[in-house]
């Protein structure tokens, strides 16, 4: 009996759809799709998180579109969709449209929502954490029961990425139906959340290895991300922001990438 192979290291670049037009926002997902980036991701908010509070902004979906059809290699999806926005099976609907758009390279990053400007703008209930959590955890079901039935189906079995470290709610919903989890750990706290995922996964009847463990890049140095890589990272991600997307940082990343994977 064979090993299975080790995941190999991937670099993720979420490009901030803020403070920027969109041909440039165009012109970086080319970018980084010639650099051999593995995922652009964007975001799923309607005003920027940083900067100017009423600066430029644009709505993740739709540019989401754009990007599938523009590309040709890159993998995409949201680094995450706000699960309070839209119906579950629209999403699901979306997502499929996009996946077939891209020909079968659509992520379904998503998440419980938390910016409250978005809520209060585009009249939507905020609630609280629990009940964005709950409702993340119906409407997963939802979505991938939608999958099933949609004509026609999905190109391939859509990843699902799901965003958080909440130990009680998050991670257990992690457990049932991600394919990726993403967290913004230092390498004491994701051994940690490891641990409580593990758990969570043997409630479930779940192997935690088929889940790929995905962090944020920012503020950490390669030394950093060797201690994640070292406790079963495989996914980095880093954020770029408009107006002038630099892309000197991405290619430094690319380069440690490569040497893991070497």
């Amino acid at each position: 009996m064979t090993s299975p192979q080790p995941r190999p290291v991937r670099l993720g670049v979420q490009i901030a759809p803020q403070h920027a037009d969109y041909t440039s926002i165009r012109n970086t997902v080319a970018a980084v799709e010639a650099l051999g980036v593995d995922i652009a991701f964007n975001w799923d908010h309607f005003y920027p998180l940083s900067g100017d509070p009423a600066g430029k902004h644009f709505e993740s979906w739709t540019l989401l579109a754009a990007w599938a059809e523009q590309t040709s290699v890159i993998e995409m999806g949201a680094l995450v969709n706000c699960n309070s926005y839209r119906n579950a099976d629209l999403q699901a609907d979306m997502a499929r449209t996009i996946d077939h758009i891209s020909g079968g390279r659509f992520i379904f990053g998503t998440g419980s929502g938390w910016f409250e400007r978005d809520y209060d703008e585009y009249g939507y209930d905020f609630g609280t954490v629990g009940s964005r959590l709950d409702s993340l955890a119906s409407n997963l079901p939802r979505i991938e029961e939608r999958w099933g039935k949609l004509n026609p189906a999905p190109v391939r079995d859509i990843p699902v990425l799901i965003g958080g470290g909440g130990e009680k709610k998050t991670l257990r919903i992690v457990a049932q139906h991600a394919d990726i989890w993403h967290s913004f750990s230092t390498p004491d706290v994701l051994a940690h959340k490891l641990g409580v995922l593990g758990t969570w996964c043997d409630t479930v009847g779940r192997d935690i290895g088929e889940i790929e463990i995905s962090t944020e890049l920012r503020g950490k140095t390669t030394a950093d991300a060797d201690e994640l890589h070292a406790l079963g990272t495989t996914l980095f991600t880093l954020g770029i922001s408009g107006p002038d997307y630099d892309l000197a940082p991405v290619e430094d990343w690319l380069a440690w990438r490569d040497a893991k994977n070497a």
